[in-house]
C-alpha cells in the first residue's frame, strides 16, 4: 500500500466535489465544493498543495455498460487539464459508476433536505469514488484506474 494523501474529486457541470484520505490511504472523508468555472483548476491546486496530496483520483463517468459518452470526454478533457496543472502529482480517472446516486440516497436516507443535500452530494461522491480507490487498491494491492496524460496548459484555464 503507497503512503500519502489523496484527493477524491468528483467533476460535475456547476460544482466540484472534493475529498482527502487519511496519509494511510484508509478512509475518506469530505473536503469542500468547488464552484465549477473561472478559478476552478486554480482552487483544486491550493486544495492540493493545503493537503500535500500525492495523488488525485477522479471520477469517470461511464454508462451502465461500461461505454464512454460526452461527459466522460469532458472528464478526460478536465483531467487532463488538471494533471497539467499540478504535474508531477499524478491523476488517474476510476470508474465512478452510480457513485452520485448512491450519494443521493445516502444523504436523503440521513435527513437531508434539498438545498443542503445538494450542497454536499457533491463531497460525498467524491467520498465514494475515493473511499473505492483505496480499498480496490488495499484489496489488488495495485493503484486504482488509469494515469492521465497531461496536456498543455492554455492562458484560459490559468485564471
Amino acid at each position: 500500500m503507497r503512503f500519502g494523501v489523496r484527493l477524491g474529486i468528483d467533476p460535475g457541470d456547476a460544482r466540484i466535489g472534493v475529498a482527502r484520505s487519511d496519509p494511510s490511504g484508509f478512509l475518506a472523508t469530505p473536503v469542500e465544493t468547488v464552484r465549477r468555472g473561472k478559478g476552478d483548476l486554480k482552487r483544486l491546486a491550493q486544495i492540493l498543495a493545503e493537503e500535500e496530496a500525492v495523488e488525485v483520483v477522479m471520477g469517470l463517468p461511464r454508462s451502465l455498460s461500461g461505454g464512454e459518452g460526452p461527459a466522460a470526454a469532458k472528464t478526460r478533457e478536465f483531467a487532463e487539464r488538471l494533471a497539467a496543472r499540478i504535474a508531477p502529482v499524478p491523476v488517474r480517472l476510476v470508474d465512478e459508476r452510480l457513485t452520485t446516486v448512491s450519494a443521493e440516497a445516502m444523504l436523503r436516507d440521513r435527513g437531508r433536505k434539498g438545498g443542503k443535500r445538494r450542497a454536499v452530494v457533491d463531497q460525498a461522491a467524491a467520498v465514494l469514488i475515493l473511499q473505492h480507490a483505496l480499498d480496490t487498491e488495499r484489496a489488488t494491492g495495485a493503484a486504482p484506474g488509469e494515469i492521465v496524460e497531461e496536456t498543455p496548459v492554455t492562458e484560459s484555464d490559468d485564471a
